[in-house]
């Protein structure tokens, strides 16, 4: 199954919706679904994210990647790297334009133990 996301004027994803596989190559479902909704409509990938497209078991698995990330309400369409990118979660993150995921500017710590971000401090806090 395919899945569909519908952008505003802005370029921000306002439904995601299942729909038809475009294997039938006599029709473009972006601009048949687009067309009834009289928006821009782009294909997505459910279990892609990062630019890799995932399992059931969240392992990589060869697919197709469509646009980076799979679209969600209120991600924000970059027509330039034809992907779909996540809101941005705090300030100080940049986007990786490989991935178009945002990225800290410390790395996750890789001890196993659970952080969350402070962003007036710009560091990772162990988390109780």
């Amino acid at each position: 199954m395919a899945y569909y996301a519908f952008l505003n004027e802005n370029n921000l994803v306002t439904e995601v919706i299942p729909g038809k596989d475009e294997t039938d190559t006599s029709e473009n479902w972006e601009q048949f679904y687009g067309a009834i909704r009289n928006q821009v409509c782009k294909r997505t990938s459910y279990n892609t994210r990062g630019g890799v497209h995932y399992d059931s078991n969240n392992q990589p698995d060869g697919g197709i990647a469509y646009r980076k990330n799979y679209a969600g309400v209120g991600f924000t369409y970059d027509l330039v790297l034809d992907a779909f990118i996540p809101p941005k979660p705090y300030s100080s993150w940049l986007l990786d334009t490989q991935t178009c995921l945002w990225d800290p500017p410390i790395p996750y710590p890789t001890d196993g133990k659970i952080y969350t971000w402070d962003e007036t401090t710009q560091t990772w806090d162990l988390a109780e």
